[in-house]
């Protein structure tokens, strides 16, 4: 936070008033304090005076807190003329089943994923309550929480165009109240009018149109993105502006002694695909190496070849075992 204090002219600092105990929540009173910035604790059905045109509204926390302070998140709901965000924070479940019983409407352009799109939140219900065109995973590069979780990013690719910290770098959204243009610092600028959307690169100017054009494995931005030994699945991303026909690219597991041959299966632009090694249905976002036994191990690698059989990305995990 202090940083963000030093950088940015900060002039009302919002907050659950969940209390904590740690060095760093201290320091950043302190610094609060001392810059002289309105301090607010708020609670569900505030309002948040920022702007005559901008109306936020506070969804979480209650005003008798969880005992988990994940539960405790200040949750935002905010809309600019006809662009509404919702701001999840490291809310959860308890927090979207008490937000979807309490009736209101939360259906925004714009989601800000709750708790970094793990398994403790982002159910069915609440994404489909939500709808979002575009949702928002803050999650840092590999994270040993394994995060995004396959199942949610799955869920919300379904729905929405994703974009994550971890693949895409910061991520700005603008809007005038209409339209809303999402640009990011690693993959470029999309914008969003009417469900539509079109890239252009942030840093190298207009690519060409996209449709119906494959990039050869030379051009491909494609690699492997995360791996989970407990769970036996990899994932493979494309972070680049075009698909990428993966059909006879190959997965090898440390030694090589398992392959896993990809099918006739193409990967869109900034989108993601989990390859589990047992067995079950291929589907747009899961496909499935159909092994009886595990094959990952302790001290996991895999190898990702492309169809001249280039190694283009590995990823090595190891297991951590929790009580």
């Amino acid at each position: 936070m202090d940083d963000i204090f030093d950088n940015f002219q900060v002039e009302h600092f919002v907050e659950s008033g969940d209390p904590h105990t740690s060095k760093t929540y201290e320091n950043t009173l302190i610094s609060i304090a001392l810059k002289n910035i309105r301090f607010e604790r708020v609670k569900t059905g505030k309002t948040i005076d920022f702007d005559p045109a901008i109306d936020i509204e506070v969804l979480n926390p209650e005003s008798i807190y969880s005992d988990d302070s994940n539960e405790n998140s200040v949750v935002l709901n905010v809309t600019y003329g006809e662009i509404s965000f919702l701001f999840m924070g490291d809310a959860g479940l308890e927090t979207e089943e008490r937000i979807m019983e309490a009736g209101r409407d939360i259906n925004s352009d714009i989601l800000k994923v709750g708790h970094h799109a793990g398994r403790s939140g982002s159910v069915e219900e609440f994404i489909l309550s939500v709808s979002p065109e575009v949702s928002i995973i803050e999650v840092g590069a590999r994270n040993d929480y394994g995060y995004p979780h396959p199942e949610i990013l799955n869920r919300l690719q379904k729905t929405s165009k994703v974009y994550r910290t971890d693949l895409d770098g910061t991520i700005i959204i603008t809007t005038d109240g209409s339209t809303f243009t999402v640009m990011t610092e690693k993959s470029g600028t999309t914008s969003s009018g009417n469900g539509t959307y079109s890239s252009v690169a942030s840093t190298t100017g207009t690519p060409e149109s996209n449709e119906n054009k494959t990039t050869s494995p030379t051009e491909s931005s494609v690699y492997v993105t995360d791996l989970n030994l407990q769970e036996e699945w990899i994932q493979i991303s494309n972070i680049g502006y075009f698909p990428v026909s993966l059909e006879g690219w190959k997965i090898e597991d440390e030694g090589n002694k398992h392959t896993y041959t990809f099918p006739s299966y193409t990967l869109n632009a900034g989108l993601t695909v989990t390859v589990f090694t047992g067995k079950g249905t291929d589907s747009a976002t899961e496909l499935y190496w159909q092994l009886d036994d595990p094959i990952l191990n302790y001290d996991g690698t895999v190898y990702l070849y492309d169809d001249t059989g280039k190694l283009v990305s590995k990823r090595a995990s190891k297991l951590v075992l929790t009580e």
